[in-house]
């Protein structure tokens, strides 16, 4: 080892894939690919999803769910939720991506590319249920289904599902939040459209509250074993984190340690100084980075930063009041991952 490597165990995010799956049955499993599959690698971890049997995945942006399409397959349903322009829309048309529609004007761009490249758009369309990260006002949204019947007659679009985001920040506010969802749901239905998927749960809320599931659930974290900051722990949850970040030994002083990783790879500089109970780092910098010194440590040694085997990335996380996840996505592209159990 010269530098850095994120290992990434696929048999581990397989057995996680069985895990979640088992929990939230009889919904379906929504795997959300975004930020490169939180920094494992959508095309790695979506093929070994296929092979587990998975056939429906989530992405932030049109250009990764682009990405997960060539890795699943055509059968494959993905959704894209970012809003995005026409050329975008283009291509997801063409490589039969469904597209979260938050608001009117988007659902008028679907429709007039459809038209133009003679397909049809499958949308689901989004309620602001409270979180206000886009989706249509409740106070709109008879409005927004007239419009998408008659988009619907005219061939152009073909509403497939209804969805939501959860604030997750107490269980009276997602109460509220799924009373609004459930009465956008009822309404889209007696409008006539036939939902094949109706999601408003990601993780936390999916695992713990069953009523929330509807038939679609979209999971992302736990499926990396990524436990929620401040929450249960993996081993209540049933998962294991399924990455590790590596690095090696380059100098050995009398007092500390030198390890081959630093803020360039993605390391975040606050973690100095803060207690973590794998390694205790004094200094970060931008390649390298100091930590206390062990017994009998030498150059070409291999630590763990974070892994299943020592500290998770959430615990990592909670030192500098963060979660799990974003010290996932912060690892550097350019820092290898390397994969066991293809």
């Amino acid at each position: 080892m010269n530098g850095p490597e994120l290992r990434v165990d696929l048999d581990d995010f397989a057995a996680n894939l069985t895990v979640v799956r088992a929990r939230v049955a009889p919904a379906r499993l929504m795997l959300v690919v975004k930020d490169d599959a939180y920094g494992h690698g959508i095309e790695r971890i979506v093929r070994r999803a296929v092979a587990e049997g998975l056939e429906c995945f989530g992405s932030f942006d049109v250009r990764e769910a682009l990405r997960a399409r060539q890795a699943a397959g055509p059968t494959a349903r993905i959704l894209s939720w970012s809003t995005v322009g026409r050329d975008d829309i283009a291509r997801a048309l063409s490589a039969d991506i469904d597209l979260g529609v938050g608001d009117a004007g988007f659902l008028e761009d679907i429709a007039a590319v459809a038209e133009e490249v003679e397909a049809v758009g499958r949308v689901h369309l989004k309620i602001d249920t409270g979180l206000h990260r886009n989706g249509v006002r409740p106070e709109e949204w008879e409005n927004v289904l007239s419009r998408a019947a008659v988009l619907q007659r005219q061939g152009r679009i073909r509403v497939v599902g209804v969805w939501s985001h959860l604030a997750e920040a107490s269980d009276d506010e997602d109460d509220a939040a799924r009373a609004v969802f459930d009465t956008a749901v009822a309404t889209a239905e007696a409008a006539g459209f036939v939902l094949e998927a109706r999601h408003l749960a990601a993780s936390a809320a999916a695992f713990a509250r069953p009523e929330f599931r509807c038939d679609l659930v979209r999971i992302g974290a736990f499926c990396y074993g990524v436990r929620p900051a401040g929450g249960p722990s993996e081993l209540d949850l049933g998962i294991r984190p399924i990455a590790a970040l590596v690095a090696p030994v380059t100098h050995v002083g009398e007092h500390d340690v030198t390890v081959g990783v630093g803020s360039l790879h993605g390391l975040p500089s606050a973690i100095a100084t803060r207690a973590h109970r794998n390694l205790e780092f004094a200094r970060i910098d931008l390649a390298h980075s100091r930590v206390t010194a062990w017994p009998h440590a030498a150059v070409g040694d291999h630590v763990t930063v974070f892994g299943p085997e020592t500290s998770s990335a959430t615990d990592l996380a909670e030192t500098i009041g963060t979660v799990g996840e974003e010290i996932l996505v912060r690892i550097s592209p350019l820092v290898p991952r390397v994969y066991r159990g293809e």
